[in-house]
């Protein structure tokens, strides 16, 4: 694994040559929050995980909005893959993200893979200045990104993966508050309902089957809108599927990408 601290937006990329994937993180991640994949698919791809802007190294976005996110994750596919498509995959927030890449973009993404995320903020009927609040209210009293981890993250694990914990706090540990913040403004506003029809990259959507952040109500909402996506829950895992099921995952990934 390479570390590259570039401006605007830095990432961390697999030494492999070849297609390229680029992985968007979630709320809570950096780019070192996807170890497992490297493992298990630098051997497939020239795998490119960044820090999402205003997160690890990489400058801040321009405005805390979807297009702005979007515009900083096609940048960086034009300077990674300059010329070739690339198979994008997006974990929650970095699903969300993903999803404007590809209806906005086509021409960028060769294959679409959609982790533990919603095709709108709320589709439980969850109030959106609710939630804000109460994790603004978490960030004031622990301080900082880092120190809110432990507790933030272990209640998104599935049940039996608690070991899995401390790799996650790892990540958000390079977390910088403004980033988060940024985040935390635009996520609420997430709704690509509209938009999802018109995302014809071949997409997977993965969930587990324990996730309570978002639930698998959430991803057949976003599988039955994506003409001819595919839906994959698995068993035993909650939010931080790919460190809770790296093997799974991995496989789902490996396959979408070769029957594409």
């Amino acid at each position: 694994m390479i570390d590259v601290d570039a401006a605007p937006t830095g990432y961390r990329e697999s030494s492999a040559d070849g297609p390229v994937a680029v992985l968007l993180h979630g709320l809570g991640g950096t780019r070192t929050a996807w170890r497992p994949q490297f493992e298990g698919l630098s051997g497939l791809r020239r795998l490119i995980a960044w820090d999402a802007p205003g997160y690890g190294v990489s400058e801040r976005i321009s405005e805390p909005t979807f297009g702005a996110w979007a515009a900083a994750a096609e940048a960086l596919i034009e300077t990674v893959s300059p010329g070739q498509p690339v198979d994008l995959v997006g974990m929650s927030f970095g699903g969300m993200i993903a999803q404007n890449v590809a209806a906005r973009r086509p021409d960028l993404v060769r294959t679409l893979t959609l982790l533990c995320t919603s095709p709108k903020f709320g589709l439980d009927g969850t109030d959106p200045d609710e939630w804000r609040a109460r994790r603004l209210a978490g960030l004031e009293e622990f301080g900082s990104p880092g120190a809110a981890a432990p507790v933030i993250l272990a209640s998104l694990a599935g049940p039996n993966a608690q070991h899995v914990v401390p790799e996650a706090v790892e990540a958000m540990q390079r977390v910088r508050m403004e980033g988060l913040m940024d985040a935390l403004t635009t996520i609420t506003s997430h709704d690509t309902r509209a938009i999802l029809p018109t995302i014809f990259a071949p997409t997977l959507v993965v969930v587990g089957a324990d996730d309570d952040e978002t639930p698998p109500t959430y991803a057949q909402a976003i599988a039955d809108l994506v003409p001819g996506a595919r839906l994959v829950v698995i068993p035993g895992a909650g939010h931080l599927l790919n460190l809770e099921a790296p093997e799974a995952l991995n496989t789902a990934i490996a396959d979408h990408w070769e029957q594409s």
